[in-house]
């Protein structure tokens, strides 16, 4: 069986879903899997949120091969597969494949449920996405349970079609050390952009007693994103901003925070807090979307439209070091269900399944 996975997400600027296709192409490799990248992409290197992880003239050709493709039909994906038993496919394709069983993974519908939160692009494109590809596959990964039933609800597709597969963690976190800095500080991670109510946090920071904001900082860590520039502005006077942080020093950033605080409005899987959790750090994170599923009983859970709220559980946290004890202990065994070979092993089961041969 010869898989092949739409890795474009490889070569622009990107986070969730390219840290997903990176770790997960390779540990399908580990469990024997025959899996190839597309476009003529088996062997990208680094993983880089920022960069693609080829040169700019390869780049722009596979650009120019998927536009095409996409626009005029020119040359038909299965000329460029035909080996391929499934073909996976990620939301710049627009096309399918006449003859490989077509998948796909299914990371979030915010497109749906908030629009406002998103480029009207983005929009678009994830309409075309759900139209052209995710109604005609053959079957579909959930990246959380709530992620397949936002899918049945939004997208009416029949539930037996979609299996929720949890991401996986880099094992990087599991095994972190502190990266420490001049004062204890509480982190966020993930892109400055309207979704991940940034706002919100600094609001309910400010409320916080003038001791704990003395005693520690607010580290805010990652690229900037679209619509940005006031919440950004706010940051840069109200918070200490390391902007883009690169895939290695993440893991020692993360290990070395007092407290991770994540108040996203919505969440398909939440890389960053299941990325803490598995640093040991304890973790704040909303009562919405996946986050309650992923954290289990290891996060403090809070209306993230609340800044009262979530200035009194970070002081709870600050001031309570049992509690800080008992939720990194409880985060680092919650994490464990969250490995990328446990992924890797059910999407395998689930690539076999559709193709027929279990």
């Amino acid at each position: 069986m010869t898989i092949i996975i739409d890795a474009t997400s490889t070569l622009v600027r990107s986070a969730g879903i390219k840290n997903y296709i990176w770790h997960w192409m390779r540990h399908l490799r580990k469990q024997g899997a025959d899996v190839r990248g597309f476009p003529f992409l088996d062997g990208y290197g680094k993983l880089d949120h920022e960069a693609s992880s080829l040169s700019r003239p390869a780049t722009m050709a596979r650009f120019a091969l998927i536009k095409s493709m996409n626009e005029i039909g020119f040359p038909p994906l299965d000329w460029l597969i035909p080996d391929a038993d499934i073909f996976h496919a990620t939301n710049l394709m627009r096309r399918a494949p006449r003859r490989a069983k077509l998948t796909a993974t299914i990371h979030d519908l915010t497109c749906w449920l908030m629009p406002g939160v998103h480029t009207p692009a983005n929009v678009k494109a994830d309409l075309q996405f759900a139209e052209n590809i995710l109604r005609r596959a053959d079957g579909l990964i959930a990246v959380s349970e709530n992620t397949r039933h936002d899918a049945i609800r939004l997208l009416n597709i029949p539930p037996e079609r979609i299996r929720t597969i949890h991401s996986g963690i880099g094992a990087a976190y599991f095994d972190a050390g502190p990266v420490w800095r001049d004062r204890p500080y509480a982190l966020y991670v993930g892109t400055i952009e309207p979704r991940k109510n940034l706002d919100t946090l600094l609001d309910a920071w400010a409320l916080l007693k003038p001791s704990l904001r003395e005693e520690f900082d607010l580290v805010i860590a990652g690229p900037r994103g679209w619509n940005s520039e006031k919440t950004l502005a706010r940051i840069e006077r109200e918070a200490t901003y390391l902007g883009y942080v690169p895939e290695g020093a993440l893991p020692g950033l993360t290990a070395g925070a007092t407290v991770f605080v994540y108040p996203s409005l919505y969440e398909g899987f939440g890389f960053p807090v299941a990325q803490a959790m598995a640093a040991g750090v304890p973790v704040l994170t909303s009562n919405n979307s996946c986050l309650p599923e992923i954290t289990g009983d290891a996060a403090i859970l809070v209306n993230p439209m609340s800044a009262a709220g979530i200035a009194a559980a970070l002081t709870r946290m600050l001031e309570s070091e049992s509690l800080l004890a008992d939720l990194a202990a409880r985060g680092r065994t919650r994490a464990d269900a969250f490995r990328w070979e446990k992924c890797a092993t059910e999407s395998l089961q689930f690539f076999r399944s559709v193709h027929g041969s279990v």
